[in-house]
């Protein structure tokens, strides 16, 4: 029988609240409920006695909860409350600090359920996980994979929506991997833009490649084949596993740490509610990415930084922007641009490469996950006959636009976008490594 507390209220008569409890006490082991308020048909705590279980009551019903999972230690919370107690608002709320504590949240005609982490790995572990897509999330685990590798031997496992149907390793430091090379890839009938190609290309270390279908609201995948590329990770050569998210979806891990990868200009309910608490309190390091005015206003920058450090105070926010890593030299060349970025920043964008390698930009095309605007915009820039095609390596990066740039006689090379804080006090890398560090040190200490 799996061990459930209940949680109830003072709008339900005792007696009927006693008989709810005693029917889900046929499938369940009862612990006990936390009282959450409610006036109309409980005139004293000493009505509660009736219920038959032990009662926890205090003024924060949030600190009721905590408490009582704590002592409990259930496998679901079980909710007998209704409205006017508890409304939408109230039990999302509820949500977040359940399943932040791995059990089970559910009522009458609901159920959130934490993500599943019945996997576990023998090396130290860090999961980078997101908020959504299109927040720079596969850039932060690439800049996390190269940052450790400054001291560590890392493996990053991932879990693309485009990913193989096995599990596939890419020893990313061993061999190049070229645009011909991804080219051939796609011919295959693989997606060679996914997510361990690039991580392999834009940090030169060993990847295993994985796939997941659906997402859930607490980040729970519909399917996935993680749990394999978990196993090949404790069977190859490393020291640490990076576990990389996708979208807003969580790795099946247990893993020993977590870095939550927001986006500055995604609405604030994202972190401050639904179940953007749950990823924020659950995390070590938050990343807040595209802080800067072309993306959003200083105030929501703000507002960002100080929801985030309400609900989880221990957690080291560090602001960010991107900044393309040409993977090849463009200097005195004449490069068109392919991106997935937001057309608000392409001048930007122009402007940094120009200055910083030495190139001209005739080109430059938002439209990399937009296939037939993609292909509107190849057949400019063939007009402009560049010397290069430079890419992020996404999306449509290699079926479309390389071989498209290998047909025309350009070169291709592709881009990584380079996270830089926005406040120079803060070393992101420095964070990592430290984070890493502990990771390894807690390992140590059970061994």
């Amino acid at each position: 029988m799996s061990k459930v507390i209940v949680l109830v209220d003072g709008e339900h008569y005792p007696a009927v609240t006693r008989d709810a409890i005693q029917e889900i006490g046929r499938a369940h082991k009862v612990l006990g409920a936390v009282f959450l308020g409610g006036t109309e048909k409980i005139g004293s705590e000493s009505d509660l006695s009736t219920l038959g279980v032990p009662v926890i009551h205090t003024r924060d019903y949030l600190a009721g909860i905590r408490q009582a999972i704590q002592q409990f230690r259930p496998q679901e919370v079980v909710d007998l409350s209704d409205e006017p107690v508890l409304g939408y608002k109230e039990r999302f709320a509820i949500a977040n600090v359940v399943l932040a504590h791995g059990a089970a949240y559910s009522g009458a005609d609901f159920r959130f359920n934490p993500p599943a982490q019945h996997v576990t790995v023998s090396k130290p572990s860090i999961s980078v996980i997101g908020t959504g897509k299109r927040i720079g999330k596969t850039a932060i685990g690439g800049y996390v994979a190269r940052t450790l590798a400054r001291e560590f031997r890392p493996i990053v496992v991932t879990m693309g929506r485009g990913g193989p149907a096995e599990p596939e390793v890419i020893c990313g430091g061993e061999f190049e991997l070229t645009p011909e090379y991804l080219l051939s890839v796609s011919k295959q009938g693989r997606h060679a833009s996914s997510d361990h190609f690039e991580d392999a290309l834009t940090s030169r270390v060993t990847t295993v490649g994985c796939r997941r279908c659906g997402g859930g609201m607490s980040g729970q995948t519909y399917t996935s084949n993680v749990d394999r590329g978990a196993a090949i990770s404790d069977s190859i050569d490393g020291d640490i596993v990076v576990f990389e998210g996708s979208g807003s979806s969580i790795p099946s891990v247990q893993t020993d740490a977590r870095i939550l990868v927001a986006g500055a200009h995604q609405p604030v309910d994202y972190i401050a509610s639904y179940l953007g608490p749950y990823r924020v309190t659950t995390s070590n390091l938050v990343v807040l990415t595209m802080c800067e005015a072309q993306m959003v206003e200083d105030s929501q920058v703000e507002r960002m930084v100080t929801v985030i450090s309400e609900l989880n105070p221990q957690a080291k926010v560090v602001r960010t922007i991107f900044r393309p890593r040409p993977l090849g030299n463009i200097a005195s060349k004449r490069v068109a641009v392919c991106l997935t970025a937001p057309k608000r920043v392409a001048s930007l964008v122009s402007e940094y490469l120009t200055r910083t390698f030495g190139c001209e930009v005739v080109g430059l095309t938002c439209n990399l996950a937009n296939r037939p605007l993609l292909h509107n915009d190849l057949a400019r820039f063939a007009q402009l006959r560049p010397d290069t095609v430079m890419t992020e390596l996404k999306a449509a990066a290699v079926d479309v636009v390389t071989a498209w740039g290998l047909e025309n006689g350009f070169e291709v090379v592709y881009m990584d976008n380079e996270p830089i804080p926005v406040n120079p006090q803060d070393r992101l890398d420095q964070e990592i490594l430290a984070l890493a560090r502990a990771c390894i040190s807690k390992h140590k200490g059970v061994a």
